[in-house]
């Protein structure tokens, strides 16, 4: 494999041309990356479990607050309710762990009270951001790691459904908020999955200040290049359409226009 062959398969024609000298298994290992819904029974050990979380730790932290906890589920009849949540998500019963990422302030608001504070700090958006973005720096971290000892792993944010319903499921003090799941298991050999195609960098990186002029031809080539990524999956081929899905109406939040409502039902005031 050369260097250019990563990037081909991430960007396709897109692809940068003035490849850079900088090269290193771990960014080979990120550009690889790719979306595994198909799985092996095979369990994931307590021991690399202990890695992916020490790993996880190892990530950013807002002023070392560490306002994350994680739920590990592997009992099955759990991992199955959840996946309904999820919308029936099948790589979430089949895979052998799913480990649920919280935004936990209520550890920060603990340790406010047993230091005669009010704790209403926690009460802000800020608060509750910083929590949602430590558990997203902690989780990719925890990805990154199960990729290289060859282990798959999928996001799953559609537990965001019903974030209250995985609060009951997983037994969530008020504070903490449920904000996505990682799936993590051995990938099926016999099904594997492919790298996904990103937009070209012209898109995406701007220099110094904000600029959309190549925003329109960028995602053109982008929607012809993604079409046959999807049609191949068997998918729907359209990109623009997906966001638009997404993003033209209400029900295209697929229930979490009410997260508001559910952050607060579990304590969050997000002032």
């Amino acid at each position: 494999m050369t260097v250019e062959d990563p990037y081909r398969a991430r960007y396709g024609p897109g692809a940068p041309t003035d490849l850079p000298d900088l090269w290193s298994d771990l960014v080979a290992a990120q550009l690889a990356h790719r979306s595994v819904r198909a799985y092996l029974p095979d369990p994931v050990s307590d021991a690399t479990l202990t890695t992916l979380i020490a790993a996880a730790q190892s990530a950013p932290s807002s002023s070392n607050l560490q306002l994350w906890s994680v739920v590990a589920v592997r009992d099955p009849r759990r991992r199955a309710r959840l996946a309904e949540v999820a919308g029936g998500q099948r790589h979430i019963t089949e895979a052998p762990l799913l480990l649920v990422w919280l935004a936990d302030l209520g550890r920060a608001r603990r340790i406010a009270a047993e230091a005669g504070a009010s704790g209403e700090g926690a009460d802000y958006l800020e608060s509750a951001l910083v929590a949602v973005i430590d558990a997203a720096l902690a989780a990719q971290n925890a990805a990154l790691a199960a990729e290289s000892l060859g282990l798959g792993t999928v996001f799953a944010g559609a537990l965001r459904n019903d974030p209250l319903a995985v609060s009951r499921e997983l037994g969530l003090p008020a504070h903490v908020f449920p904000v996505f799941g990682l799936v993590v298991g051995h990938p099926d050999p016999a099904r594997a999955a492919e790298v996904k195609p990103r937009l070209a960098q012209r898109v995406v990186l701007h220099h110094e200040r904000y600029d959309d002029s190549a925003q329109a031809d960028g995602i053109r080539d982008y929607e012809k290049l993604l079409a046959d990524f999807y049609t191949e999956a068997g998918l729907e081929p359209s990109w623009l359409r997906r966001v638009a899905d997404r993003f033209g109406s209400v029900e295209g939040l697929r229930g979490r226009d009410r997260l508001r409502e559910a952050f607060r039902r579990q304590g969050f005031q997000l002032r």
